[in-house]
């Protein structure tokens, strides 16, 4: 059973036909699983963000220098970090304290099933 971390779920994840399982997380329910193991599946190309989750949650999560292939399997999960209410990068690199802090993150697990 291997364990994903990353901001988005797409399609190209799954390995045929499939139920998934979607359980919405805590902060600390996140940060136990990250210490147990996880694959890093974030875009190097959303440092600011990855920051942002640092800097509110203090969660650490590798940034690989290209985004693995996920392919889920029965068993397998991803947990996805959403966030809404973050600008969009397009003349710098880093939020602002005040805009992370009146973002909003969402932590969910989705999980393979039969």
């Amino acid at each position: 059973m291997k364990k994903y971390f990353g901001f988005a779920l797409a399609d190209g994840m799954f390995t045929g036909d499939c139920s998934i399982r979607r359980e919405v997380l805590t902060v600390e329910q996140v940060k136990k699983t990250l210490r147990e193991g996880v694959v890093s599946c974030l875009n190097p190309s959303h440092k600011a963000t990855i920051h942002a989750a640092r800097e509110r949650f203090g969660i650490e999560v590798a940034i690989p220098e290209a985004p693995p292939q996920v392919g889920l399997k029965i068993g397998d999960a991803v947990i996805v970090m959403g966030v809404r209410g973050l600008p969009r990068m397009t003349d710098r690199h880093e939020y602002t304290h005040e805009e992370v802090a009146q973002a909003t993150f969402l932590f969910a697990r989705y999980t393979v099933e039969a």
